[in-house]
C-alpha cells in the first residue's frame, strides 16, 4: 500500500496573495479544514488555510506569498502521509489501493487489473483494460470480496451480471 496519498491537484493561482485553487481528490473537501501541513513534490510545507469555493478547495500554503510563486505549483498534486489521512468505515477502501488489484470471478478466472476506479453518482466502477475491456459497477450483489493485503478482488461472474459479447 502506498504510504503517501493525494488529496488534491492545483490547477490555479486564485487572488494575488498565494492563495491556489484545489480539485480535491477525496469525498469530503471539509476535511482541509483538519490538515496542518500537506506534501508537494514530497516537501512538507505548513497549510495556512483554506476556504471553500463551489467543487474547488482554495488553499494558502505558507512561503507562498505572491500569484508569481503560487503560479509555479500549477498541476501539482497536494498529498498527505497515509497516517495523516481519514479512519475508513469497514468496507470502505482507499482508490490507490484498489488500482492494480487482480479481479477474478467466482470461478477462478483471472479478469485483469484495475487500471481505474471511476466514480458516478449512484456506485463506483472498476475499470480494467487488459486483457479484455471491462466496466464492472461495484455493487453487493456483483463484488464478493474485496482483499486488499493479498492485491484481489472476487466478483460473480460477468454472465451473470452483463450480457456477454
Amino acid at each position: 500500500m502506498k504510504e503517501i496519498l493525494r488529496v488534491g491537484k492545483i490547477v490555479n493561482t486564485h487572488g494575488l496573495k498565494g492563495e491556489m485553487k484545489v480539485i480535491p481528490l477525496t469525498d469530503d473537501p471539509k476535511r482541509y479544514k483538519e490538515l496542518e501541513f500537506v506534501l508537494i513534490d514530497g516537501i512538507k510545507r505548513n497549510l495556512e488555510g483554506c476556504k471553500f469555493q463551489k467543487d474547488r478547495v482554495i488553499v494558502k500554503i505558507e512561503g507562498i506569498d505572491n500569484i508569481e510563486q503560487a503560479e509555479k505549483f500549477k498541476n501539482k498534486y497536494i498529498e498527505i502521509p497515509r497516517e495523516n489521512a481519514v479512519e475508513l468505515e469497514e468496507d470502505c477502501y482507499f482508490i490507490t489501493d484498489l488500482i492494480g488489484c487482480e479481479v477474478f470471478d467466482t470461478n477462478g478466472k483471472n479478469l485483469g487489473k484495475i487500471y481505474e476506479v471511476l466514480q458516478t453518482k449512484n456506485n463506483d466502477v472498476y475499470w480494467i483494460r487488459e486483457p479484455k475491456e471491462l466496466l464492472i459497477p461495484v455493487l453487493l450483489d456483483i463484488v464478493e470480496d474485496i482483499d486488499i493485503d493479498n492485491r484481489k478482488i472476487t466478483i460473480k461472474p460477468v454472465g451473470e451480471w452483463q450480457d456477454e459479447d
